[in-house]
């Protein structure tokens, strides 16, 4: 019997949510790498992997989100922990291979593509491994074309998302960045989601034991909700990051203009050179001297 697959049990929550999780990631990690391109003195793998780890747990929190809305009317969902768990592993480790390729060996055209389809395959191996972790009454089965698109979408989501690491550094358009990145990473998932429909067993046959989505889902969320706000902290009382390269350059020209230079005495270059011949010139230090 083929089973009614509902990925919106709760409305708009569950998707506005994953979108809101998957831009905050996004964001966090854009700026991480951003902040190893604006000062040459920064703790470059610590920054780079704390973006990893950011864009990570923003894509696997807004999988899981987004799947705690899924249901199969015809029987209950199980999750596996085990493989839960690995699909957040893989979804960090493999980001942070692509994050580390353009931060060390820089963002050429070869560097983005070859990173950004690492990166892209991993969110998409995070994405399955997490539908390999559900359990339910039933065969879930998927479709070619629609798998094949996710994996695209994925790719070429990671792949722009690198992009913009690299390129744009102001706050408000890597913000703008974010917000591009989260509906494409949302947009994969429920891509891949659609592809998939469920054979439901009879009743008596089939096992689907595990943990429930309630029981599991929402305190595996509770860690990296509270490592994104952590990030979130880091980021936002680092200046540099806040600011940006083009807002902190002018911060410290500013504060080097308030340094007062001998030659900004003179309005243009003849005034300053009479001020030199001064001690030389009797005619000119007469009248001066005239008028004290």
């Amino acid at each position: 019997m083929e089973g009614t697959v509902d990925g919106f049990r709760y409305g708009a929550v569950t998707p506005v949510a994953a979108y809101l999780m998957a831009c905050l990631g996004g964001a966090l990690g854009l700026r991480c790498i951003v902040r190893t391109l604006l000062s040459n003195q920064s703790w470059k793998a610590g920054w780079l992997a704390l973006g990893a780890a950011s864009i990570g747990c923003g894509i696997w929190t807004m999988h899981f989100i987004a799947m705690i809305g899924f249901q199969v009317v015809e029987t209950h969902i199980r999750y596996d922990a085990g493989l839960t768990v690995l699909s957040l592993a893989v979804a960090i480790v493999v980001v942070g291979i692509g994050v580390f390729i353009v931060g060390y060996r820089g963002a050429s055209t070869l560097n983005l593509s070859f990173a950004g389809v690492i990166t892209g395959l991993g969110v998409a191996a995070m994405h399955y491994l997490g539908m390999a972790a559900l359990h339910l009454n039933g065969t879930i089965r998927y479709d070619a074309t629609a798998v094949a698109l996710s994996v695209v979408i994925a790719i070429v989501a990671a792949t722009a998302a690198l992009w913009a690491a690299v390129t744009i550094r102001g706050f408000m358009t890597s913000l703008g960045a974010s917000l591009i990145m989260g509906v494409a990473v949302t947009g994969m998932h429920y891509t891949g989601m659609s592809a998939v429909s469920v054979h439901v067993h009879s009743r008596t046959g089939g096992s689907w034991a595990g943990d429930s989505p309630t029981s599991l889902l929402l305190p595996m969320l509770l860690g990296p909700v509270i490592f994104l706000l952590l990030a979130g902290v880091v980021v936002m009382f680092d200046p540099l990051l806040v600011l940006g390269d083009g807002d902190w350059n002018r911060s410290s020209a500013s504060t080097e203009s308030n340094t007062p230079q001998p030659d900004s005495l003179f309005e243009n270059e003849e005034d300053r050179v009479v001020h030199a011949r001064a001690p030389q010139d009797p005619q000119w230090a007469a009248p001066h001297s005239s008028q004290r």
